[in-house]
């Protein structure tokens, strides 16, 4: 017999999300907040030469390299120089320095443990402090190449990097707070779907350029053929994966209450083969992208002897290249198991279910279930880390046969199919909760109507004329 979800989720149809009126409002609010991200990355920084920047980052060698992945993520704003340039990289870069230092450092970790709401947010506190820090740092390193380029800015000098600093620091936290606002109001993580949001912006601009190659002859038509199929494949494998979980029996004893028996039910506790979700490859992109951009952005510089070896660590940061494949891998795998034991304690949940009488057959509670847990989530975390780095690096390989396949990277699919996803539970569930209200107050009234019917205590029969 289906449970009351799944009846509930059976009736959802185009009526039900047409009554929805808080749904809308979510869903109209996300919409007017990516809105204005997108017309944030049209805006050019103050006194900067739009054309000249645009002719210096068409170069087919910074194509390439790993500011293309950088503008990718920022919905094309670094390519226009534009006042979201450093997108909520800075926060990203922040969030993971402070979650390693929860749990390494005793006073944070005490806080994220023991502090519990108030914790929480004095943890993200620290975590808006540093975002200003890292936004103040990337954006003067940003100011004072662009003021040492020539033809780059009208007029450069002291004034042109102070504003430059303000102007993308400021873009930064803006987009910190809107993507905040985004999860409180709207539908979905916030920081996540201004990610999407960028991707998606420059996929018809990326489709466009694919098509404009093979109509020139640069690309044949089988090599078309392979990267939509590649691409269509990457996106039912990643559907598949999202999706698969290991669940665990979970069983709760019989009790007498009264002269019956209660209890004896049985539950699962899903476990996701990807707990970590799009994180792994964010964070892994967003720790790359800094000295990979500083290392290109310097290569052609006046360089001393001992900075000699600069050049050619820029040059192997670029897609394709060995040392970047190698750093993008690590990294990843890293992330999902070090998200993953942030987000879920095997310890809490055995704990949690003994509080409540659950247990697994054939385990004993406490210890040994949490010792269970933690191997069964640790083959599974195996797998999703193998599974990430394969769609993210399978591009990467096949870039030096078919170079247009880095125009569809395995991180960009990943982060789009993955949001909508996520964004479409969001607003599966708050259907869910709407229709489950609606049941409620109809039981409501009906409870009202059948006492006055009934002539019930404290409640007069109606009077009919």
């Amino acid at each position: 017999m289906a449970s009351a979800a799944e009846q509930l989720a059976a009736n959802m149809n185009i009526g039900s999300f047409s009554k929805a009126t808080e749904l809308h409002k979510r869903l109209l609010f996300t919409l007017g907040a990516l809105i204005v991200y997108r017309i944030g990355t049209y805006i050019p920084i103050p006194g900067i030469n739009s054309q000249a920047f645009l002719d210096f980052f068409g170069n087919p060698d910074q194509q390439r390299g790993i500011l293309d992945m950088f503008n990718m993520f920022s919905g094309g704003a670094v390519e226009r120089m534009a006042v979201f340039a450093l997108n909520v990289m800075p926060y990203i870069s922040a969030s993971i320095i402070v979650q390693m230092m929860g749990a390494v450092y005793g006073p944070w970790e005490k806080l994220k443990k023991e502090g519990g709401e108030a914790g929480r947010k004095t943890l993200n506190q620290y975590t808006r402090y540093l975002t200003v820090v890292l936004a103040i740092a990337q954006s003067m390193g940003i100011a004072v190449g662009l003021n040492a380029s020539q033809g780059m800015v009208d007029n450069p000098g002291v004034f042109f990097i102070a504003t430059t600093v303000v102007t993308l620091t400021g873009g930064t936290m803006f987009l910190m707070w809107l993507g905040e606002q985004i999860t409180a109001r709207g539908v979905g993580n916030g920081i996540s779907l201004l990610i999407f949001a960028g991707i998606v912006a420059v996929l018809p601009g990326t489709i466009g350029r694919l098509l404009g190659l093979a109509q020139e002859g640069q690309i044949s038509a089988f090599a078309l053929i392979f990267i939509v199929v590649l691409a269509v494949a990457l996106v039912g494998f990643i559907v598949f994966m999202e999706r698969a979980q290991r669940r665990l029996l979970i069983q709760y004893p019989k009790r007498q209450e009264g002269n019956r028996m209660a209890g004896g039910e049985r539950s699962f506790l899903p476990l996701k083969v990807n707990t970590a979700g799009v994180i792994p490859p964010i964070f892994a992109s967003s720790l790359l992208m800094l000295p990979a951009t500083v290392a290109q952005m310097t290569a052609n510089a006046d360089l001393p002897s001992w900075m000699s070896w600069l050049p050619t660590a820029a040059a192997q940061l670029s897609h394709g290249q060995p040392l970047f494949l190698v750093l993008y891998g690590a990294l990843i795998i890293f992330f999902c198991f070090f998200y993953t034991s942030i987000t879920f304690n095997p310890e809490d949940t055995a704990d949690n279910l003994r509080k409540y009488g659950g247990f697994l057959p054939g385990i004993r509670p406490g210890k040994r279930t949490a010792e269970y847990i933690d191997y069964v989530l640790t083959r599974l975390t195996t797998i999703g880390a193998i599974y990430i780095t394969a769609v993210c690096l399978l591009p990467e390989f096949m870039i030096g046969q078919f170079p247009a396949v880095g125009y569809f990277g395995g991180t960009s699919i990943l982060i789009v199919v993955s949001v909508t996803m996520d964004t479409v539970a969001q607003i599966q569930s708050h259907l869910l909760a709407h229709q489950y209200e609606g049941l409620i107050k109809k039981a409501k009234l009906r409870g009202r109507g059948q006492g006055g019917r009934g002539g019930g205590r404290g409640m007069p029969a109606p009077v009919r004329r």
